[in-house]
């Protein structure tokens, strides 16, 4: 089917078609309206709640910009005012095309780094400090400051045609109102100065900062078809220094805060470590206790390690999401942590050979999570049940205290790894 004849179908409408195979009649499908005014439906997760996720659906023609280059989306971006804008991102803007030497600050040297601070040399019982750490910092500055791009409110960036994306930036979702962000391959930071601290485990551990995305104490904010991914540069690439994994990638979305009201839909998340983090530190009660709804769904993680997501505080629905787990390395899928209040159901889980299903809740604080419905290698599972059973050193409550209204299309769990295989992820939006 063309571009221009692409149909948009129902919840009910796509369920049949991917279980048939078949296409529906004219009566039961709409044409797909322009991607780049696309609103989020009434009654789509938490972002549809209040006065809805809108974006720059709205905006007149002389506050939409289309853009190439890394340079042209940060300038579309500081346009003064918050009327409506949209942003339209052909191609992929490459935010570090210039090389990571371009960030260093005079005087640093990595080699002279690597021996003032071998354990061998600097010990490990006390955070490193000195002039070199003094010029990483500064280098590390000079790149948040060139990679970072800051969203205004009532804005829609979308990607247009094949291949729309981003590469080495950090989009700053922060302190706005009403905000979509559509159809880009997201490239994960690689962070050029990784911080060694010798006081993190046991031996010792590199820290890095840049995530892909982060929803910083906003609201209303729509994430859809989006697809996140290490690209070029996966940890198995990444060297190693003083026996430790020279770590470069941060996480793929954050939602912290203070942030509110967010919907994650149809996005890929891939190849990745620490994923997704709903809220930030177990100290936040302040700014995050009552906020922090998010809701995922129809979700492709796969081949993550952890966070997907890791939930604090909120109350997180989390459904028809498909979590394909790596044969090697997993460490969970779903976090229950500070006070959070996750609901889970109606997900598909693929395990490999040798994975528990088990291992897919991990508990960090004491909180209730609610799973239902939920199915593992084609199997109806109760999550909680496999891993109480699993783990009575780490028993984790029943009944989340809340239950969901707000859902757009439910789908069967066995209908979700063939339409989120299908259809999440960058240029296949709907």
């Amino acid at each position: 089917m063309s571009a221009r004849g692409k149909l948009c179908l129902t919840g009910a409408t796509a369920l049949v078609l991917s279980l048939t195979g078949g296409l529906m009649g004219p009566a039961t499908a709409q044409a797909a309206p322009d991607p780049a005014r696309r609103t989020l439906p009434a009654g789509d997760g938490w972002g549809s709640a209040g006065t809805g996720t809108t974006g720059g659906a709205a905006a007149v023609a002389s506050r939409v910009f289309t853009v190439t280059t890394w340079e042209e989306f940060r300038a579309a971006l500081e346009v003064p005012g918050t009327e409506p804008r949209i942003v339209k991102v052909t191609g992929t803007l490459n935010a570090t095309a210039a090389g990571c030497s371009a960030f260093e600050a005079p005087g640093y040297d990595f080699a002279r780094y690597l021996a003032d601070y071998d354990p061998a040399v600097w010990g490990l019982d006390t955070e490193v400090s000195g002039p070199q750490e003094d010029l990483r910092a500064a280098s590390a500055k000079a790149q948040g400051q060139a990679i970072k791009a800051y969203v205004p409110a009532n804005t829609t960036i979308v990607g247009v045609g094949g291949g729309a994306g981003i590469v080495g930036g950090s989009l700053q979702i922060q302190g706005v109102d009403n905000v979509v962000i559509r159809n880009l391959t997201v490239e994960s930071p690689l962070d050029c100065f990784p911080q060694w601290d010798p006081t993190d485990g046991a031996t010792g551990a590199w820290n890095s900062e840049y995530d892909s995305m982060v929803v910083y104490g906003s609201t209303h904010v729509w994430i859809d078809h989006n697809t996140f991914t290490d690209g070029a540069h996966p940890d198995s690439s990444l060297p190693r220094y003083y026996g430790e994994v020279y770590q470069q990638h941060d996480g793929e979305l954050d939602i912290v805060r203070g942030a509110d009201l967010v919907t994650a839909s149809w996005n890929v998340f891939a190849d990745h470590d620490k994923t997704l983090m709903i809220g930030n530190s177990d100290s936040a009660g302040a700014t995050d206790r009552g906020k922090l709804r998010v809701t995922l769904h129809h979700n492709l993680f796969r081949n993550v390690i952890e966070r997907a997501p890791r939930v604090r505080f909120g109350q997180v629905d989390a459904y028809n999401n498909h979590f394909v787990v790596p044969a090697t390395g997993y460490a969970y899928s779903l976090g229950i942590g500070q006070e959070s209040q996750l609901v889970a159901e109606k997900n598909a889980f693929t395990l490999p050979a040798g994975v528990g299903a088990g291992r897919i809740l991990k508990k960090w604080k004491d909180a209730p999570v609610t799973t239902a419905g939920n199915l593992v290698n084609g199997r109806h599972v109760d999550l909680l049940a496999v891993h109480n059973a699993e783990f009575p050193g780490e028993v984790l409550r029943g009944g989340a205290g809340w239950t969901p209204t707000l859902r757009g299309r439910v789908d069967v769990p066995q209908a979700v790894p063939g339409l989120v295989g299908h259809r999440a992820g960058a240029g296949k939006d709907c």
